[in-house]
C-alpha cells in the first residue's frame, strides 16, 4: 500500500527542505558519532590507565605487606560482581559503575585467599566532560542543520519562484493572452550561465511567439478571404435576383445565401479572435429574452423558466449565442428541443445523438464536424466566442439519456 502524501508535500521546495533537511541529520548524526566514540575512547582510555597505574602500585604495597593507598582495598564495598569474578580467576580489568552516587573506574587484579585487590578512580570529571560534549555537539548539530535548511530552501526558493513564473505565463497563454512572455533575465543575457529553468522559459517563449505567428496569419487570412468574399457575393446576389423564376434559380440564390452566410460567420469569426469587441450592456429578464429568441428562430422550441433572473449583459451577443445554440440542437439533434432558464442559466438540451466526443472534452472547432453533419462547425464557435466577450461560461456536454445539453452560466446582476 503506497503511503499518501499531504497536497502540500507535492511542492518542489517542500520536497527539497525535506531532502535537505533528512541529509543534513544524516551527516550530522554521523559526524556526532564519530567525535563521540573518538573523545570517549580518549577519555575512558586515560582513566583506564591511571586505574591500572594505581592498581599497579597497591599491588606493590599488598606484596611487600604495607599498608594500602587511599581508595585500594581487598574486596571493597560497591566493587562490581563482574570485575571481582574477572579478578578471581586470575586476571586484570576495568569498569565504570555508579558508587556512592557518583561514576567510578574500577581496576581490579588477583590476591590470595580468592579475593580481589581493587582500586577506585573518581570519574565524575571524565563523565561531566563526554555529557558536555554531547550536549555540545547536539547544539552545534541543530544550528548547523537550521543554516543548512534556511540557505538551501533560498536556493531552491529562488528556483520555484522561477518556475511559478513560467508557469503562470503558460496558464496565461492557455487562455488566450498570446502577448504574455517570461523574459527569463539568464535566458536573455548569453553571457550568464543558463540553466534548466531559463532553458525552459527560452522554450515557452519561442513557442509562445510562434503560436502567436501561426494564429494571426490565420486570423488574418480568414479575415481577408471574408472581406474579398463579401463584394463579389454582393453582386451574385444581386444578379440572382435578376433571375427568371424556377426551380435553377431556388437553388442558385439558396446556394448563395448560404454563402453570404458564410461569410458573415467568418467575419464575425475574425472580429472575435482580435479580441476587440466591445459590449453594450443593459440589464435584461432571461425569460423574456428567451422567448424572443425561440420565437425569432421561428423553430418548435419549448422554453421554460424554473426562475427567472435579471442580467446585466450585451443583449445582442446574448441573443445570437442562444439563438446559435437552438440552430444547433434543431439542425444537428431531435426534438423535442427545451431551453430552460433556472436563474443566470440557460440550458439548451435536443435528444438526438449527443456532441461528438472531441466536443465535450476540448470544445467547438472551427470547420469540423463528425457523423455525417451538414455545416462548417462555426455556430458554436461563434457561440462560444460571444459567451466569452460576455464574461459567461459555456459547456457541452452529453445527457445520460441521451441528447445534447448546452449550458450557458451567466454573471447574475
Amino acid at each position: 500500500m503506497r503511503l499518501a502524501l499531504p497536497r502540500w508535500a507535492g511542492a518542489l521546495a517542500v520536497k527539497a527542505a525535506a531532502f535537505i533537511t533528512v541529509m543534513s541529520c544524516a551527516l550530522a548524526a554521523l559526524l556526532g558519532v564519530l567525535v563521540h566514540v573518538s573523545v570517549t575512547n580518549q577519555t575512558v582510555g586515560r582513566a583506564r590507565d591511571l586505574a591500572l597505574s594505581r592498581l599497579d602500585d597497591a599491588t606493590a604495597a599488598y606484596e611487600a605487606g604495607d599498608a594500602l593507598l587511599p581508595g585500594a582495598g581487598l574486596d571493597p564495598e560497591g566493587l562490581p560482581g563482574r570485575l571481582r569474578t574477572l579478578a578471581v580467576a586470575g586476571k586484570r580489568g576495568t569498569m565504570v559503575s555508579s558508587h556512592q552516587g557518583r561514576p567510578t573506574m574500577w581496576a581490579a587484579g588477583p590476591a590470595d585467599g580468592h579475593r580481589a585487590l581493587a582500586v577506585e578512580v573518581d570519574y565524575s570529571q571524565q563523565a561531566r566532560t563526554i555529557a558536555g560534549l554531547d550536549q555540545s555537539i547536539l547544539w552545534s548539530s541543530a544550528l548547523a542543520i537550521g543554516a543548512t535548511v534556511l540557505v538551501g530552501a533560498f536556493a531552491v526558493t529562488r528556483v520555484t519562484r522561477r518556475l511559478h513564473g513560467t508557469a503562470r505565463v503558460a496558464r496565461r497563454i492557455t487562455a488566450g493572452d498570446l502577448d504574455a512572455r517570461v523574459n527569463d533575465p539568464r535566458a536573455q543575457d548569453p553571457t550568464r550561465p543558463q540553466d534548466e529553468v531559463a532553458a525552459v522559459a527560452a522554450a515557452l517563449d519561442s513557442m509562445a511567439s510562434s503560436l502567436q505567428g501561426k494564429l494571426l496569419s490565420e486570423q488574418r487570412f480568414t479575415a481577408d478571404v471574408a472581406h474579398e468574399l463579401r463584394t463579389p457575393l454582393t453582386g451574385l446576389h444581386a444578379a440572382a435576383e435578376l433571375l427568371p423564376p424556377g426551380r435553377p434559380t431556388e437553388l442558385v440564390r439558396d446556394r448563395v445565401a448560404a454563402l453570404r452566410t458564410l461569410t458573415e460567420d467568418l467575419l464575425e469569426i475574425s472580429r472575435l479572435d482580435s479580441r476587440r469587441e466591445r459590449l453594450e450592456l443593459d440589464f435584461e429578464e432571461l425569460g423574456a429574452l428567451a422567448g424572443r429568441v425561440v420565437r425569432a428562430s421561428g423553430t418548435d422550441t419549448e422554453v421554460r423558466v424554473v426562475r427567472d433572473a435579471r442580467v446585466e449583459t450585451d443583449r445582442r451577443r446574448l441573443e445570437r449565442v442562444l439563438g446559435n445554440l437552438v440552430a444547433n440542437a434543431h439542425k444537428h439533434g431531435r426534438a423535442p428541443v427545451v431551453l430552460t432558464v433556472d436563474g443566470p442559466v440557460v440550458t439548451v438540451r435536443d435528444h438526438g445523438d449527443g456532441y461528438p466526443q472531441y466536443l465535450v472534452a476540448h470544445g467547438p472547432q472551427r470547420f469540423r464536424t463528425e457523423g455525417g453533419a451538414k455545416g462548417h462547425g462555426l455556430g458554436l464557435t461563434i457561440a462560444a466566442g460571444q459567451a466569452e466577450v460576455l464574461g459567461a461560461r459555456l459547456t457541452f456536454a452529453n445527457a445520460v439519456d441521451g441528447g445534447a445539453v448546452a449550458t450557458l452560466t451567466l454573471p447574475e446582476a
